[in-house]
């Protein structure tokens, strides 16, 4: 089969690999219809992902129709379609019996691991193999999965944000606590931002404030979700304004930029006091923009440690840090009823459509956010 590979920074290519077979009874194969690139692929791109070997099939957003199935698996047939999240979890675990399956304790076997199970994210994260790809093995799959309804009208544009961006967005604004009346103020404006100022509007927020440094993300998130923006590059001393605007600071700060990296260390520095550029600059506005009391939600990926981290600035005025992989696999029946019954709108993110062959140029797209790119859809 055609998958997209990692072959060092910067480089992916889309290469003929094994088919995937089945290797557990609980396992099925599904033949992906529609995959997507992630924000936090890049990571894997810039070569931020220890043990990320060469050829390594990446991507954990897909929606696909199934194939194969293993002996010990319920409810699903073949020709069901289903949305793969990105998440792996066994579904019996404490963590998933407690809704944190993003922390499964038995889908990553590797000794010691710092973290549940994702698809396509190297050996760390449990090994299993990515979803940017015309086939793909789903282990536990009684519980890694979501069967789509029979009478389901979705297209599988918004069907893929379900694996992912959707659930992600909504954990984030959901463990900030987000209260009717709330000001929030969101850092990033990607496709995961995006989503999370919709999510803060529908649960009662009164103000919504984005920053961001690219002039599309911004303007796309004032005239599409309404949200006050302010661009890093071209506004002085940002962080005291946003204060005096908000008599204070926000009640919620919502960082969805997280780590990013460069592919050599004079690049790194050039780019680090910018919003995507990495380091702990994200994190540092949020602590600069929080009201005393308040709360600060890491929802962007962070894989390093820091030196530098403001945690006495955080403690000095009572701030609560909120962070995590989001445990998604239990919110998508919820979501996939919401986006049903268009609570929220969420396609507008999505700006280009590419074959799965195209993956090398899709990921370059992407990375040097050319042609106003938000959100990249696959199709085998």
């Amino acid at each position: 089969m055609k998958a997209v590979t990692y072959q060092g920074i910067l480089h992916v290519e889309v290469k003929n690999v094994p088919d995937p077979f089945i290797q557990l009874p609980d396992d099925i194969i599904v033949r992906v219809t529609t995959s997507s690139i992630c924000g936090s692929d890049l990571h894997l791109y810039h070569g931020m992902i220890p043990s990320l070997e060469k050829d390594y099939v990446i991507g954990h957003e897909a929606v696909g129709v199934v194939e194969e199935l293993g002996s010990e698996v319920n409810g699903l047939k073949k020709g069901d379609k289903v949305v793969i999240p990105f998440n792996i979890g066994c579904g019996h675990c404490f963590y998933c019996e407690n809704g944190l399956e993003s922390q499964c304790d038995l889908a990553n076997k590797e000794e010691e691991p710092e973290a549940g199970a994702m698809f396509g994210c190297s050996r760390l994260y449990g090994d299993y193999s990515g979803s940017q790809a015309e086939w793909v093995r789903v282990p536990f799959a009684n519980f890694t999965r979501f069967k789509v309804p029979e009478e389901n009208e979705l297209q599988d544009d918004a069907l893929v944000l379900l694996a992912d961006a959707i659930p992600t967005a909504y954990w984030g604004v959901v463990n900030a606590g987000v209260m009717p009346g709330d000001t929030v103020i969101v850092i990033g404006s990607g496709p995961i931002g995006l989503l999370t100022q919709k999510f803060a509007w529908l649960m009662g927020a009164s103000r919504v404030i984005v920053i961001d440094r690219i002039p599309y993300r911004l303007e796309h998130a004032r005239k599409t979700n309404g949200a006050e923006v302010f661009n890093l590059e071209e506004t002085n001393d940002l962080a005291d304004l946003l204060l005096e605007l908000t008599k204070g600071g926000a009640d919620v700060v919502i960082d969805c930029v997280g780590a990013s990296g460069k592919m050599t260390p004079v690049e790194l520095a050039e780019t680090a006091l910018f919003l995507q550029g990495g380091g702990l600059t994200a994190i540092k506005m949020a602590s600069q923009v929080v009201r005393k009391g308040g709360i600060v939600q890491l929802v962007g990926v962070y894989g390093l440690r820091y030196n530098g981290f403001p945690l006495g600035d955080l403690f000095a005025r009572n701030i609560t840090l909120k962070m995590g992989f989001a445990p998604v696999i239990h919110n998508m029946q919820y979501l996939y009823d919401l986006i049903s019954k268009e609570k929220i709108k969420v396609n507008d993110i999505i700006t280009h459509h590419m074959p799965l062959t195209d993956g090398e140029k899709a990921f370059k797209l992407f990375n040097k956010r050319k042609e106003n790119c938000l959100k990249i859809i696959l199709k085998p």
